[in-house]
């Protein structure tokens, strides 16, 4: 049987095979360079064309342009070796950005609604040509941004939270581009904040679940396992009695830890290292537990429940 050091070591290169977030920080930073683009761009037709429309939407940009930057930074510290200082990593580096980026962009969603309902009480009088041809520039680097992270953003909340703050730029993006063209044609001025207050609905749905996610993490919740089945698959093995005082968590929301206790029969410390590496190879290989840690012993805890 393959040694703990071993097993550990085939098991962070399946995962470092798997795990791609490292990837992202490139993406992130081009998407940087593209949503500053879009501010600037935006801030310029607003000045140019009088639009307050433009220009609230370049400072929504501007927003999205500095959580996309802390995105970024977290995404490179995440990535940083453990240390004396940071024993379990610098993962979270990236699940607190996801929460920052998150509550803003709730924040922010909740004010565009605010703003949609005052203008379709007072419609504001817009260059729609000019508000045309800011958002389809908006819309082309948006689109763009989008492509570079709507792969990595299913596997990573501080990604998904950027990849979200561009969704909303790129619909938002949409719904100027269609209310210039309704108002350059037809005159019809209520259609921008109707599709701006439903953008940030949509919006406010997504940010919720990723600040609901992040809470969790950070409040070191128990990871979503199946605790009854491996309690069963543990207590099945042989010499293995009971296993109790289980405690799980996550750094990140792929990088699970598990501890437990698991009384055994007495034996040869040799005999219960065997007993311990299948356990962790059952937990990494079919949980996908990162970390285990189990204390072996014999008719020493009264209490024997599974959590405590």
């Amino acid at each position: 049987m393959e040694d703990n050091h071993t097993q550990n070591h085939d098991y962070e290169k399946h995962r470092h095979t798997h795990d791609h977030s490292n990837l992202s920080g490139k993406k992130i930073f081009w998407v940087t360079v593209l949503n500053a683009i879009i501010t600037m761009t935006e801030i310029i037709g607003g000045i140019l064309s009088g639009s307050l429309a433009l220009l609230s939407d370049a400072l929504h940009n501007l927003s999205d342009t500095i959580a996309i930057a802390m995105s970024y930074f977290a995404n490179r510290l995440a990535q940083k070796a453990r240390d004396e200082k940071r024993t379990y990593g610098y993962k979270r580096a990236e699940i607190l950005a996801a929460l920052v980026n998150a509550t803003v962009l709730l924040a922010l969603s909740a004010l565009l609604i605010i703003e949609a309902i005052k203008r379709w009480q007072s419609p504001e009088t817009i260059n729609g040509l000019m508000m045309m041809i800011v958002a389809f520039v908006g819309l082309i680097a948006n689109f763009i941004s989008v492509f570079l992270l709507e792969k990595d953003s299913h596997n990573n909340l501080n990604i998904k939270s950027s990849y979200l703050h561009l969704i909303s730029d790129a619909v938002s993006s949409i719904g100027v581009l269609i209310g210039g063209v309704a108002i350059q044609l037809w005159g019809i001025i209520w259609i921008d904040p109707l599709i701006t207050a439903l953008i940030s609905i949509y919006i406010i749905r997504e940010t919720w679940q990723i600040i609901k996610k992040t809470v969790n993490i950070l409040m070191q919740s128990s990871a979503p396992l199946n605790y009854e089945a491996i309690k069963t698959e543990i207590e099945k093995m042989e010499k293995v009695k009971n296993i109790h005082h289980v405690h799980t968590w996550m750094s990140d929301e792929k990088t699970v830890y598990f501890e437990a206790h698991v009384e055994m029969e007495d034996m040869l410390l040799s005999e219960v290292c065997l007993i311990t590496d299948k356990i962790e190879h059952l937990l990494k290989e079919k949980e996908g537990i990162y970390h285990v840690t189990l204390q072996a012993e014999v008719d020493k805890c009264c209490d024997k429940r599974l959590f405590k």
